[in-house]
């Protein structure tokens, strides 16, 4: 297990970033992000009509070039007795069981990518809030296009109730975080956990997670895209920030004698 240390006294901002840290002090400062994360989200003064508006040229998008497939999606989803159920529960648990799960394990097992991977969920988190603000959506279930609400029917979760409408935001579905979490997450446990089951799982992830968000009626197929381009532009971010002065960052390769590498 690599070693990692607190930052010293009088140690620069970009120092502090670069640095893996002990468990207890990564967890305060990322459930205090995810805190502040949902306060800000869940402030929006966009009305549904605004939403609906963009969700409308959404659609037509992807119509445009022949993308608009999630009401079949979700139909097929539908006709399997008992899916809907187990992905309106998936929707919810994953993205922050998952999650949660995949920074204990990077924190506890290959700390060496941690502070890289950190600071790209911090970094996504924040393009994604500028752009809820900016560019508010409402999700297929919301947009009046007859998509079903599966998590309100199958896991019995309103996600548009009075209770969670005052710090949760209907109309913050693009970019979908719940997909680039899962691409995140997913691609790093695939590329560097060195159990060959876990690589499978890792990459099985992320299809699992479009699956999941697209079937219950929460994104459309562009909502993803729009939630792994962030990903990847946060990436870059972090890595120049992570990186040591004068280093392209943090070389991967994939274990278990893969060839494949993320330098």
């Amino acid at each position: 297990m690599a070693a990692f240390h607190d930052p010293r006294p009088g140690a620069s901002l970009l120092e502090v970033a670069a640095t893996p840290h002990r468990g207890l002090v990564e967890l305060a400062a990322i459930v205090g992000l995810y805190g502040f994360y949902e306060l800000v989200r869940g402030q929006g003064h966009a009305t549904l009509a605004a939403a609906r508006a963009h969700t409308d040229a959404i659609v037509g998008l992807e119509r445009h070039v022949h993308l608009f497939g999630e009401r079949a999606l979700q139909r097929a989803a539908h006709a399997v007795p008992a899916l809907p159920t187990v992905l309106g529960i998936a929707y919810i648990v994953l993205h922050f069981v998952g999650t949660a799960a995949f920074l204990v394990w990077l924190h506890r097992r290959r700390r060496e990518h941690f502070a890289l991977i950190r600071n790209t969920f911090v970094a996504a988190t924040a393009v994604a809030l500028t752009v809820y603000v900016l560019y508010p959506v409402a999700p297929p279930r919301l947009a009046g296009l007859g998509f079903a609400d599966t998590v309100t029917d199958g896991a019995h979760v309103n996600l548009s109730s009075d209770v969670l409408g005052s710090l949760y935001n209907p109309f913050a579905a693009v970019p979908s975080l719940h997909f680039g979490y899962a691409l995140l997450a997913g691609v790093t446990v695939g590329l560097v956990a060195r159990n060959r089951l876990a690589r499978v799982a890792g990459w099985l992830y992320p299809p699992a997670m479009l699956l999941t968000i697209v079937a219950t009626g929460n994104h459309f197929f562009f909502d993803a895209l729009a939630g792994g381009v962030v990903v990847g532009v946060a990436f870059l971010l972090a890595r120049s920030v992570t990186a040591p002065r004068g280093a392209r960052g943090p070389c991967w390769r994939a274990a278990g004698g893969s060839a494949a590498a993320l330098c």
